[in-house]
């Protein structure tokens, strides 16, 4: 009977050896110096207009085993950078962001597609001006590796989505001045 109890005990140790260890949802905080929202739109059919907000805070949490992942970003709608100050302060007045009343936008995830271990759609509900509106994040590229620099795991990737400013009440000069807004967000990550 002895000699059965530590063949067990061994046989119990070596399954749980050999049994792959369940990964765990890891969080990441983004990076604001390397995390930039920027959007793009139409100007009287004269050019593309392209600006960025400077202040961008937020977490990804991502499950590598399960492919599931989770993103909530807050942007500084007053950080709005459009190269001049004097429209940096027009969009922010109340025809536009109206930054004075609402001075964030947000994006929560509801769910992330991943094709492999690759996220390829990031759904979720995008808020500005307080109205909220399900959006979809293409992700046109995704990088999971050891920061260079900061030796922590890290995440990095370019998503898109087009938006009508009109669903947000920041319609003014439509359709002169488009009204379809290309977002493109530059997101960089570092494991906590």
């Amino acid at each position: 009977m002895k000699n059965f109890t530590r063949f067990a005990a061994v046989m119990a140790l070596a399954t749980g050896l050999a049994t792959p260890a369940l990964a765990a949802p890891e969080s990441y905080v983004v990076d604001p110096t390397h995390t930039f929202a920027r959007f793009s739109y139409d100007h009287f059919g004269l050019s593309t207009q392209l600006s960025r907000f400077d202040k961008t805070s937020g977490t990804v949490v991502l499950d590598k085993e399960a492919k599931t992942a989770s993103v909530d970003i807050v942007i500084d709608t007053t950080s709005v950078d459009t190269g001049y100050a004097t429209f940096n302060e027009h969009i922010q007045a109340a025809d536009f962001l109206d930054t004075a009343q609402f001075p964030t936008a947000t994006f929560k995830s509801t769910s992330v597609d991943f094709a492999g271990d690759r996220p390829t759609a990031i759904h979720g509900n995008l808020t500005i001006k307080g109205i909220t509106r399900p959006v979809t994040l293409t992700v046109k590229r995704y990088v999971n590796m050891p920061h260079p620099m900061l030796k922590k795991d890290a995440i990095g990737a370019d998503a898109t989505t087009v938006i009508k400013r009109s669903d947000f009440n920041a319609s003014k000069y439509a359709p002169n001045v488009g009204d379809e807004v290309t977002i493109t967000v530059a997101l960089e990550a570092v494991k906590q």
